[in-house]
C-alpha cells in the first residue's frame, strides 16, 4: 500500500511541476495587445506576427487594439495582467523610449513592471518635403532654415510622437529652427504637406508612401543606418554629412513582470523563427519594415538605450504634452 502511494504522489509531483507548467503553455487564448486603432503599421505587424505565432503555438492569437494617451491605456492594462503569457503588449518607441519622459504620473514603471521578450521590428524613418517647395534638399532646407529662423514648418502625428521628435533633433544637431505643427494622427498631417500648408514631415514609408509615389512629397534623407530600399535613391542623413539623425519607429513584445522564463524563452524562440521566416521579410519589406529578433536581454538593453536617448531630447526642448 506505502508503494501505491509513493506512486501516487511521484504522478501528483509530476502533473503540477513548472516543466508540467511550461509544457502546458499556452493552454487557452493569448490576447496581443496595441496601443493604437486598427490600420497604421503597428496594427498590421501585431496581425500579421499574431497569426504566424497562433500557428506556432496552437492557439488563437487575439488582437486587441486599445488606443488613446500615447499607449498608456495599453500599457497600463498589460502591466496590470497575471503573469500567465495570455496577456502580451506590442510596445513601441512611445510607449517605452519617448512616453516616459512626456508623462509624469504613469500608473506603471515602464522598466519594473514589464517583462522584456523580443525586439519585433523598426521602421526607419524618411525626411519629405512638399514637392512644389523652392528648396530642394536637405542642405538647401538647412540653409534656409538658418537664414530664416521659424520660416520652415515641420508636422507631426502629434505632440510627443517620433516625428515630432525627428524634428525637433534635426533642430538641434543643424542649429536651425522650424515651426512644429502637430496633428491628431499622420493622415491629416501627411495631407496638408503634401498641399503646402505645412513645409516638411518625417514619418515612416507607410504613412508617406501614397504622397510620394502621387509626386506631392519629395524625399530628402533616410533617417537610417543604410538607403532605405523603400527610398533608394535618396541619401541618408550620415551620408550628408549630419550625424546622430538615426531614428525609427520600433516596435517589441513584453509581457506584465514577473513572467516566468520558461514562458519568455518559449514566445521568445517561437518569435525569433517568424522573424526569420521568408513570408514575414517579404511582407515587412512592402511596409518599409525591418525584422529584428535576439535575446529578451539584447531588447531590454536597446530600451534602456532608446529612453535615455529620447529623455535627453524631451528634457532638452522643454517639450510638453497638450
Amino acid at each position: 500500500m506505502r508503494a501505491i502511494w509513493v506512486g501516487l504522489l511521484v504522478v501528483t509531483a509530476a502533473l503540477f511541476s513548472p516543466a508540467s507548467a511550461q509544457d502546458a503553455y499556452p493552454s487557452r487564448v493569448i490576447t496581443l495587445v496595441v496601443p493604437v486603432p486598427p490600420g497604421g503599421a503597428a496594427d498590421f505587424i501585431a496581425r500579421l506576427v499574431g497569426r504566424k505565432l497562433s500557428d506556432a503555438l496552437g492557439q488563437p492569437v487575439v488582437i486587441s487594439n486599445r488606443g488613446g494617451a500615447s499607449g498608456t491605456i495599453a500599457s497600463d492594462n498589460v502591466a496590470k495582467a497575471v503573469p500567465d503569457g495570455t496577456t502580451l503588449l506590442l510596445n513601441s518607441i512611445t510607449t517605452h523610449g519617448i512616453g516616459p519622459h512626456l508623462y509624469t504620473s504613469l500608473p506603471y514603471d515602464s522598466v519594473k513592471d514589464f517583462t522584456p521578450i523580443i525586439f519585433v521590428a523598426n521602421l526607419p524613418l524618411i525626411m519629405t518635403i512638399n514637392a512644389e517647395h523652392p528648396e530642394k534638399s536637405v542642405t538647401e532646407v538647412i540653409a534656409f532654415a538658418k537664414a530664416n529662423p521659424g520660416k520652415l514648418s515641420f508636422a507631426s502625428s502629434g505632440n510627443g510622437g517620433a516625428p515630432h521628435l525627428a524634428g525637433e533633433l534635426l533642430q538641434n544637431v543643424a542649429g536651425i529652427k522650424m515651426l512644429h505643427v502637430p496633428y491628431r494622427g499622420s493622415g491629416p498631417a501627411v495631407i496638408d504637406v503634401g498641399a503646402g500648408r505645412v513645409d516638411i514631415m518625417f514619418d515612416a514609408p507607410p504613412s508617406l508612401l501614397p504622397m510620394i509615389q502621387s509626386g506631392k512629397l519629395r524625399p530628402i534623407a533616410a533617417a537610417s543606418a543604410a538607403r532605405n530600399p523603400i527610398v533608394p535613391e535618396v541619401p541618408t542623413f550620415a551620408e550628408l554629412g549630419i550625424k546622430g539623425m538615426e531614428i525609427s519607429l520600433w516596435y517589441g513584445m513584453v509581457g506584465p513582470p514577473n513572467l516566468p522564463q520558461s514562458i519568455v524563452a518559449r514566445l521568445n524562440s517561437e518569435l525569433g523563427k517568424i522573424l526569420k521566416s521568408d513570408e514575414v521579410k517579404e511582407s515587412f519589406a512592402k511596409q518599409g519594415a525591418i525584422p529584428a529578433g535576439g535575446s529578451p536581454q539584447d531588447y531590454a538593453n536597446f530600451m534602456r538605450d532608446e529612453s535615455a536617448r529620447w529623455g535627453e531630447v524631451v528634457r532638452n526642448n522643454g517639450i510638453k504634452l497638450e
